[in-house]
């Protein structure tokens, strides 16, 4: 160490007696007589630390660090220093005069070291270096702090739930879920957030901005996350796995929501109508049955939907994609889940059973519809005439009275339906279809309810079996 000191001070020396136009330069043995010249004046050496200073008043500066003393007090804000430079750097921040200029960026500071340290930006210089994995550093600090993910250290810890960090820096973001401080408020909408990386993704929402495009299919994405997720469709990487079931999903978050099917929790309640629901997207959809917004528009017929995929699924009327097959029949339908209902002809299969009548049902929603007439509940409402409904697709159907509403148009002339089937039962008078047969004589029907009619025909002509009895 004392070797080290002694080098630099004789560097010290020869740079200071360095040779100038018209002098000549000092020979060897004069530039050491200098040093040790110099080296004799620091006769004054700190009793704690050994450290050795020119003058008394340096030493006496020095020996506050070991005392703790700080002499020096802003009288702004009460903080306190060793020395008096310090204090004057200090005062800066309240006075906010700034007297150090990049001359890169014109970007201004209150020290010379932190004008120093910025530069390192401009000349790309990374002095501190990890080594563990050899990752550079612009600041010894961001080094200090990347060090912990090597040794797990987490020395910031939240005195409300007592959850560790590993950068204070992380702690005081954090705690923001303690008090609820959202600082950064969106200027456009107000919505506040507690981070201004998160205020900055929001405003991609008003800008329409996304930057993130998949390399595959050229989809592109207001956030990373969704971008990343994106991608496992492509690779079909599915790593997030449901303990009960076994079914896998390619985000964490969609697991956690898929996992409330299995616990029953329902932790979004509609403040209309206390309906609850395991996820706070299908309450923000819920929530405009009541407010009748409809924010998604069809740019072919422009009707409009109160939520995107109902768009969508609705686009596929336009195009005829009809992308899902049944294997039984090789019918095709534009949603999966109307294929699956489909397929429930084939099947035969009824494993829903109703518990109060015994009814059985091929899917769970038909019979969570059913048991509605047992219970009463009639949650859907209609806003013109305050008729209540079982379920949402009733109420659409009746909402057609009002707004005149005739979506199903037939293929072979003008005449426009409110439903789809009645469109299809009125097509079949163009094509002469009768689907319907009697299983008795043969006789076929346009429609199921002249069957019916037709039947009792058949039923009349048998003998009564009680009256035979009787005889």
């Amino acid at each position: 160490m004392e070797e080290n000191e002694e080098s630099e001070e004789l560097s010290e020396v020869m740079e200071k007696h360095h040779d100038k136009p018209g002098e000549k330069p000092l020979s060897c043995s004069k530039t050491k007589n200098t040093f040790l010249k110099k080296r004799a004046k620091k006769s004054f050496t700190c009793t704690q630390c050994g450290k050795s200073f020119t003058n008394t008043q340096r030493l006496d500066v020095h020996m506050r660090v070991h005392t703790g003393e700080k002499p020096f007090s802003c009288d702004q804000c009460g903080k306190s220093f060793r020395q008096s430079t310090h204090l004057r750097e200090h005062m800066m921040i309240h006075t906010g005069e700034k007297p150090f200029m990049c001359d890169q960026c014109e970007k201004t500071f209150s020290n010379k070291q932190n004008l120093k340290v910025h530069m390192r930006i401009h000349t790309g210089e990374k002095p501190f270096t990890c080594g563990q994995c050899g990752k550079s550093f612009t600041y010894k600090s961001n080094l200090d702090g990347h060090m912990r993910i090597h040794t797990g250290e987490k020395p910031f810890m939240c005195e409300q739930c007592e959850k560790t960090f590993s950068k204070k820096r992380y702690l005081d973001l954090h705690m923001r879920v303690h008090t609820g401080e959202k600082p950064h408020a969106c200027h456009q909408c107000g919505k506040s957030y507690t981070q201004p990386t998160h205020l900055r993704e929001h405003m991609r929402v008003h800008t329409g901005e996304k930057p993130f495009m998949c390399d595959q299919c050229e989809k592109r994405f207001t956030y990373k996350q969704s971008l990343v997720h994106h991608m496992r469709v492509h690779t079909g990487e599915k790593l997030f796995k449901c303990d009960q079931c076994g079914k896998s999903f390619t985000c964490k978050q969609n697991r956690d929501v898929h996992m409330r099917v299995h616990t029953g929790e329902k932790l979004f309640t509609c403040d209309q109508c206390g309906k609850s629901f395991s996820d706070s997207a299908y309450l923000k959809v819920h929530v405009r049955i009541h407010t009748g917004e409809k924010p998604f528009t069809c740019d072919q017929c422009e009707k409009r939907f109160s939520n995107k995929q109902c768009l969508v699924l609705h686009m596929r009327v336009h195009t005829g994609k009809k992308q899902f097959a049944c294997d039984q029949c090789d019918k095709t339908f534009r949603v999966a889940s109307h294929l699956k209902t489909h397929q429930t002809v084939h099947t035969k299969e009824k494993p829903h059973s109703c518990s109060v009548c015994g009814k059985n049902f091929s899917l769970l929603q038909y019979l969570k519809v059913h048991q509605k007439i047992h219970t009463g509940v009639r949650e859907h409402m209609c806003f013109e005439c305050g008729k209540t409904f079982i379920s949402t697709s009733s109420l659409k159907l009746h909402q057609r009275i009002h707004t005149e509403e005739k979506p199903y148009k037939c293929s072979h002339c003008d005449k426009r339906f409110t439903q789809l089937s009645n469109q299809k039962t009125h097509e079949r008078i163009h094509s002469r279809e009768k689907p319907h047969t009697c299983d008795q004589c043969g006789k076929s029907f346009a429609l199921k309810s002249y069957l019916k009619i037709h039947r009792k025909i058949h039923a009349a002509e048998k003998p009564d079996h009680h009256s035979l009895k009787s005889q």
